[in-house]
């Protein structure tokens, strides 16, 4: 095996190196993602669950009040 043989071999096997750390590194990051996207749409769906009895709340506020604020000052 020629010197430049050689030294290809070990510039693409450095560079495959590096390519399988960043495709690692990647993966982490995607991973990541999902966790945290899975965690807002569980927040996403208790808010949307939220909602009705919020607006039942407000429906059903006090006499003399105007969308849950009070009429006096």
């Amino acid at each position: 095996m020629s010197d430049d043989t050689a030294a290809l071999i070990l510039a693409l096997a450095t560079e495959n190196a590096e390519l399988r750390a960043a495709l690692a590194k990647a993966q982490d990051l995607l991973v990541e993602t999902v966790v945290d996207t899975g965690e807002l749409h569980a927040r996403v769906e208790d808010l949307r669950a939220e909602v009705p009895r919020l607006r039942g709340e407000r429906n059903t506020s006090t006499p003399g009040s105007i969308r849950g604020r009070s009429a006096v000052g």
